[in-house]
């Protein structure tokens, strides 16, 4: 039995589960503070885990924020671990009660410091998964050091990780690993207007509006999924592969999403913890994948982005997203076996 811990921010580490999870044959239960999807692949179980970061009330009767019980990070050495939290100190106890009466082969880490560590105390292997950006900071370098596999989600030579370079050999680089990776465009019918896509939250909703306007004022035809408050796609892949031009932020799994469709796209990289998205966008730039600019930018400039995104023919050949989670996959069984 496979365990695996899903990170809370976003849908992003849910839907790399969900693309890994098809190429496992063991039962896998999932751990995570987020709701359940409203599908889960047979053979998994999704156990909701408490919140751990949401006010606590004492015994004084004052409501007082998870950072102000004492020291969260243990003088440096974890990211998040608050003092005396209920939801913290329960969410540990499920996954500990879990382990002790399950015969767990191998429990992956998506991502957690904390969780990879505790695990791996309670005698767990563990698969950790690597992300872009600065992850030479103490908690890093702990989560990567007790664990069995590191799962890079990029192909060598792509993304550059310092804190890497001392692990090589537990390391798997796997590729861009995305839900739409080997799936055509049957039914799908082309058009001649050009389409351009706007790709989750990344503008604000005052700057997509004017920058909906000028591209309109082109003859552009503007389509949104995520990117606003009322517009969720459950599958947007109809649209990236009717887009003319996709305007995307940088996580994994969007650009990954890119990648599989062969998208001409403009990045905008998101201010993340670690400079995660402005790391991929300088690689996308510099490797001619996609035209990137600043989170920042004006409607005009994203419109002149979107124009010479336009003219362009990226190769995502190199971004390796081919068969990337079935190779995640095995990775995971490596350390299962």
């Amino acid at each position: 039995m496979i365990g695996w811990y899903v990170h809370h921010h976003g849908w992003g580490h849910v839907t790399r589960m969900r693309a890994i999870r098809r190429h496992l044959g063991e039962e896998v239960t999932v751990f995570s503070s987020l709701p359940a999807p409203e599908a889960l692949d047979e053979g998994t179980t999704w156990v909701r885990l408490p919140e751990d970061a949401d006010p606590v009330v004492g015994s004084d009767g004052l409501s007082r924020e998870a950072h102000e019980l004492g020291d969260v990070t243990a003088g440096g050495a974890l990211h998040w671990a608050p003092i005396g939290h209920p939801g913290h100190q329960e969410r540990l106890a499920i996954i500990a009660d879990w382990i002790a009466r399950n015969p767990v082969s191998v429990f992956v880490v998506d991502v957690s410091v904390e969780v990879t560590a505790f695990v791996r105390l309670l005698g767990v292997p563990t698969v950790v998964f690597a992300q872009p950006g600065d992850r030479t900071d103490s908690p890093h370098r702990l989560g990567y050091d007790v664990a069995d596999r590191i799962v890079a989600p990029w192909a060598p030579g792509t993304i550059d990780a310092a804190e890497l370079a001392s692990r090589v050999d537990r390391v798997r680089h796997v590729g861009a690993i995305s839900r739409y990776d080997g799936r055509d465009r049957d039914g799908i019918a082309d058009d001649t207007a050009r389409r351009v896509l706007f790709l989750s939250r990344t503008l604000d909703q005052p700057e997509l509006a004017a920058t909906a306007d000028l591209l309109a004022a082109r003859g552009w035809v503007v389509e949104t999924a995520g990117a606003r408050g009322d517009d969720r796609v459950d599958d947007v892949w109809p649209m990236l592969c009717r887009a003319t031009v996709v305007v995307s932020a940088a996580g994994q799994n969007g650009v990954a999403d890119l990648a599989a469709v062969g998208a001409r796209a403009v990045v905008l990289p998101q201010d993340r913890p670690f400079g995660e998205q402005e790391h991929t966008g300088r690689v996308l730039q510099s490797d001619g994948y996609a035209w990137t600019g600043p989170a920042d930018s004006t409607p005009a400039q994203i419109v002149e982005l979107v124009e010479r995104a336009a003219a362009s023919t990226p190769d995502w050949t190199g971004w390796g997203v081919a068969g990337a989670a079935a190779r995640a996959a095995r990775a995971i069984e490596e350390v299962a076996s």
